[in-house]
């Protein structure tokens, strides 16, 4: 990963979650002429996009704490330290709807609501 990316406070991946991954794939290939690498996390199948030679985010299905909502992106913003940030967040006001979780061989992520209702994920990748 770019290490400009790895700066606390920037945004530095975006992720669909969605009910037709291959629909997604397909319309965004189409679109943007994106690529695709595809890796097993947890038991689910999860499509790193590849515009060129740079990762720029992912697509997966749906996670089952998610059923009901429609499809969306998400984005993350790189933060130093997860666990603070979600402190920090709680003391500003927001919410954690996503308390800090590890992600095998990428980091550590949460997800937020600010105060006035919008979500944001954040992520400590590891370092390798």
């Amino acid at each position: 990963m770019d290490e400009k990316l790895l700066k606390h406070g920037r945004f530095s991946w975006n992720e669909l979650m969605t009910t037709d991954v291959e629909g997604a794939r397909d319309f965004y290939t189409k679109l943007f002429g994106w690529q695709y690498e595809t890796f097993n996390m947890n038991d689910m199948p999860y499509h790193v996009i590849r515009s060129g030679e740079e990762e720029t985010g992912g697509i997966m299905s749906m996670p089952p704490q998610a059923e009901g909502h429609p499809p969306m992106w998400g984005i993350y913003v790189t933060v130093d330290d997860v666990d603070a940030s979600v402190k920090l967040t709680e003391e500003l006001g927001g919410k954690v709807h996503l308390p800090p979780t590890d992600i095998p061989e990428v980091g550590r992520f949460a997800i937020l609501q600010d105060p006035q209702g919008a979500f944001i994920s954040i992520i400590t990748y590891e370092q390798k």
